[in-house]
């Protein structure tokens, strides 16, 4: 992927332009057209890495909501984009210039029409305040550059491993401070006053990602692996922050005096067969084991890393963040595995050859450098790792070399676990509790924390006869 340069807007004069939000003038270093013409040019580069959701009516369900929302803001006559991204990370992001992104991943976990138009909201809310804009120029002075990955893998962000990343520059996807935050809170719930959803949705989503997070702590534990970082959309203050609760309170209290829109129905109609966790196209991760049915591939990763699937590469961060292996692929490999890895590697590295079940390979090895490198169909697969600092790699030296040594060709038993999860809405019956929902649930031994999580029972609620619940199979 090439890379995308911000620089040259760091050539043009400073200068100061009026906020749409507050009116007074703020240090920016770009025009609107600019704005608008590098939001363009980033979302580019935001669709080479992450595949759009394949589901044409979703698309439209969100956008359209989205829209809804963007009339009533302080720019109504920006032209925004509303995109879901194709991936199971939980997260939204905005970039300047009206470009909106929602995964998949944070869909599963919401309920109602609101929540989503609060999630929205808040995106809009950071393009509305410019907070993009501002914070990309204040990124000049301390010459700040970030990959869109980021936003979803926190620990690439180190220097030894944006050696491995795709630099695409902007401090606008590192996430924003808590006053952004709390800003980009306030416009959201005024913004939903304005078109008739609940203010007080955006507290609730605060809630879901947080029993998210609380929920994922414990996963961690059980597993014997660290939390997942969360990191973005809302993630600077806790859902009873003070501030939060009375800025949201202000905008309920504007509300137009009726009864606020949930869209509960609307919404989980909308999401039905909505793809959870990994999708076929990508590859799916069962058990930390990557098996891709396209590519016909099967490797096993270290139990304890949390593994992330981008489209792009497939990254795998140990424990504690102290080092990362990913994985990439070139079609047109030249010469032997062997001189592959040492191209890549560079001189003085030790290359061991390998032969696995037929398929050459090589290892290659230096003091914070480590990877390996397998051909299959004149593809090359290249696994390389770094750590953190110079002197800790060697620690997992035995974990990315397992890793290399277990890279096979898809069995037909594998190509088994390729079906992708999705969600289904079912009306819970009198008697029916989420343990007997988790009944054989494909999410295995902890289905039943995650069906209370996207029904917004979690920890300990259970479903009332009646109720639209969501299920996974």
């Amino acid at each position: 992927m090439r890379l995308l340069s911000f620089s040259l807007l760091f050539l043009l004069l400073a200068g100061c332009a009026k906020n749409p939000v507050t009116g007074t003038n703020d240090f920016v270093m770009m025009s609107e057209s600019q704005e608008i013409a590098e939001g363009r040019q980033a979302d580019e580069q935001v669709k080479r890495q992450y595949k759009v959701y394949g589901s044409r009516a979703l698309q439209e369900y969100v956008n359209s909501v989205g829209q809804r929302v963007a009339r009533q803001s302080h720019r109504p006559n920006l032209q925004y984009h509303f995109t879901v991204l194709d991936t199971p990370d939980i997260n939204a992001f905005a970039l300047p210039g009206g470009y909106i992104y929602i995964t998949r991943g944070i869909m599963a976990y919401l309920n109602s029409e609101a929540e989503l138009a609060a999630v929205l909201g808040h995106e809009i809310g950071h393009v509305t305040a410019r907070h993009g804009v501002r914070q990309q120029s204040a990124a000049q002075a301390a010459n700040i550059g970030l990959t869109i990955a980021s936003i979803f893998v926190p620990e690439i962000n180190t220097s030894g491993a944006r050696n491995l990343t795709n630099v695409i520059g902007g401090a606008l996807l590192s996430g924003y401070g808590r006053e952004h935050e709390l800003e980009a809170d306030r416009l959201g719930a005024e913004y939903l006053a304005r078109t008739d959803y609940d203010p007080q949705a955006i507290i609730k989503v605060i809630g879901v990602l947080k029993n998210q997070e609380l929920q994922d702590a414990e996963l961690a534990k059980k597993e014997g692996r660290e939390p997942r970082r969360y990191h973005g959309l809302f993630a600077s203050h806790p859902d009873n922050d003070t501030r939060l609760q009375q800025a949201v309170g202000e905008a309920d209290k504007n509300a137009a005096p009726h009864a606020h829109f949930t869209g509960r129905k609307e919404y989980l109609a909308a999401i039905e067969g909505l793809v959870f966790n990994d999708s076929r196209e990508q590859g799916v991760v069962r058990d930390n084991a990557f098996y891709h049915g396209e590519l016909g591939i099967a490797l096993q990763f270290p139990k304890t890393w949390q593994l992330h699937n981008l489209p792009s590469a497939l990254i795998a961060v140990s424990p504690g963040g102290e080092a990362m292996m990913q994985m990439k692929l070139d079609n047109s490999p030249r010469g032997t595995p062997d001189e592959y890895a040492r191209r890549i590697s560079g001189y003085g590295a030790q290359i061991t050859r390998l032969d696995l079940a037929g398929l050459p390979g090589a290892l290659y090895e230096l003091p914070n450098d480590i990877g390996g490198v397998v051909y299959l169909n004149k593809q090359a697969f290249v696994l390389q790792a770094q750590g953190k600092n110079t002197d800790n790699i060697s620690a997992y030296r035995d974990a990315v070399f397992d890793t290399v040594r277990s890279f096979h060709a898809i069995s037909d038993a594998e190509r088994q676990l390729l079906r992708p999860l999705a969600l289904h809405v079912i009306t819970a019956q009198g008697g029916e509790t989420f343990a007997s929902l988790a009944h054989d649930s494909p999410l295995g031994p902890s289905a039943e924390s995650y069906l209370r999580l996207i029904n917004d029972h979690y920890p300990a609620g259970e479903p009332k006869p009646g109720e639209a619940v969501k299920i996974v199979r």
